[in-house]
C-alpha cells in the first residue's frame, strides 16, 4: 500500500509542476503579446516618408531599352542573357561558378563548404566555361527578338 501512494503522490507532484508550467508559459506569451501590441504601427497610420523605408526597388532591368550589352566580335551579350545562360547550368556547377566569381570565394574555400574535392570544384568551373560559352554563342543574336 505504501508504494501505491508514493506513485500517487509522485503523479499529483508532477501533474501540478505541468500545470504550474503551463500558466507561467501563458503568463510570458501573454506578456509579449502585449509588448508586441504596444510597439506595432497600423500602416495606415505612417508618414509617407516612413512608408518608403519598408520596401526596396530594384532598378537593375528597369530601363531595358539601354543598350548595356557587350560585344565580343559579332555577338551582342547581355545581362538577361548572360543571367540566363547561368540558370541553364547544373546546380553544382552554378554554385562553384557564382561562389568563385561573385562571393570571391578560392576553389579551397568552396571545397570545404561544399564538402568535395577541390579538383571537382576546378573542374565544374572551368566545364562551365565551356557550356557557357556554347549557350552564348547559340543565343546572342536570337536575343534580341525575345
Amino acid at each position: 500500500m505504501n508504494n501505491e501512494r508514493f506513485e500517487w503522490q509522485t503523479r499529483c507532484e508532477f501533474n501540478a509542476y505541468c500545470k504550474h508550467t503551463l500558466r507561467n508559459e501563458l503568463i510570458n506569451a501573454c506578456k509579449e503579446s502585449k509588448r508586441r501590441q504596444q510597439r506595432e504601427v497600423i500602416f495606415s497610420d505612417l508618414a509617407p516618408h516612413e512608408e518608403r523605408q519598408l520596401f526596396t526597388v530594384d532598378k537593375y532591368f528597369a530601363n531595358e531599352e539601354k543598350d548595356d550589352a557587350f560585344r565580343v566580335g559579332d555577338l551582342k551579350i547581355t545581362a538577361k542573357l548572360l543571367a540566363e545562360a547561368l540558370r541553364t547550368l547544373p546546380d553544382e556547377k552554378r554554385k562553384a561558378v557564382l561562389l568563385y566569381y561573385f562571393v570571391n570565394k578560392s576553389d579551397v574555400e568552396i571545397a570545404e563548404e561544399l564538402g568535395i574535392p577541390r579538383s571537382t570544384v576546378q573542374y565544374r568551373r572551368t566545364s562551365s566555361f565551356e557550356q557557357l560559352k556554347r549557350y552564348l554563342e547559340e543565343r546572342a543574336d536570337e536575343w534580341d527578338e525575345w
